[in-house]
């Protein structure tokens, strides 16, 4: 099993959760997340004054699937997501060693 991070813009999220769901994911956390990286924020104003914001606000998606749909996911995140500008997030893949239900105890690709 593998856990899909995705930090993403907040006005794609709507349609990335639409394109998962259509490739049979059936469940997602999703988290309001500031950060940076290459965008490296940018300046406002605010009544005459400017200041800047280095912290921009993004989405952060979180998915756990079998191991066979990695690829089918990571690739429609990409491929909705994406816009072409600097700032359209990261994807994080990585190993989980377990998952458990908490309400029937079920472990592994059962607990999906």
């Amino acid at each position: 099993m593998k856990k899909i991070e995705a930090v993403i813009r907040h006005y794609k999220l709507e349609d990335v959760k639409t394109a998962l769901t259509a490739v049979g994911v059936e469940g997602m956390t999703v988290t309001e997340v500031r950060g940076f990286g290459r965008q490296r924020g940018h300046k406002e104003m605010y009544r005459g004054a400017e200041y800047t914001v280095d912290f921009l606000p993004k989405v952060k998606l979180e998915v756990v699937v079998a191991e066979l749909a990695v690829r089918d996911v990571v690739d429609t995140i990409i491929r909705v997501a994406r816009t072409g500008h600097i700032g359209d997030g990261k994807i994080f893949v990585t190993d989980l060693a377990e998952v458990i239900r908490i309400r029937t105890g079920e472990t592994s690709e059962e607990a999906l």
